[in-house]
């Protein structure tokens, strides 16, 4: 995986497939937004947080950009209190800028 700081080790599958998915997006951008984000809170993650996880990683990169950075509204089935804690992280490791 390129630039993941965490091992995959002590992770089940399913959490491993998502730390996998999270650096190997498509765009550079997503990259670094989501795998700083799995980097640091895959293993926590609730059963359900991680369902909603997987299901924006299901999200084409271009969209899931846009709504990250505010560009374009985020859809309700996707502004959870987990997107928020993606958008509030990537803003404090200076990834995104409040618009």
């Amino acid at each position: 995986m390129t630039g993941t700081n965490r091992s995959s080790e002590g992770l089940d599958n399913r959490r491993r497939k998502a730390l996998i998915r999270s650096w190997r997006r498509g765009i550079r951008e997503m990259d670094l937004i989501l795998g700083r984000f799995a980097d640091a809170e895959i293993a926590t993650l609730s059963d359900g947080e991680i369902e909603q996880y997987e299901r924006l990683l299901d999200v084409p990169d271009v969209d899931l950009f846009t709504f990250v950075t505010g560009e374009r509204p985020t859809p309700p089935e996707l502004a959870t209190p987990l997107f928020q804690r993606i958008v509030a992280l990537s803003r404090r490791q200076g990834l995104i800028f409040s618009t």
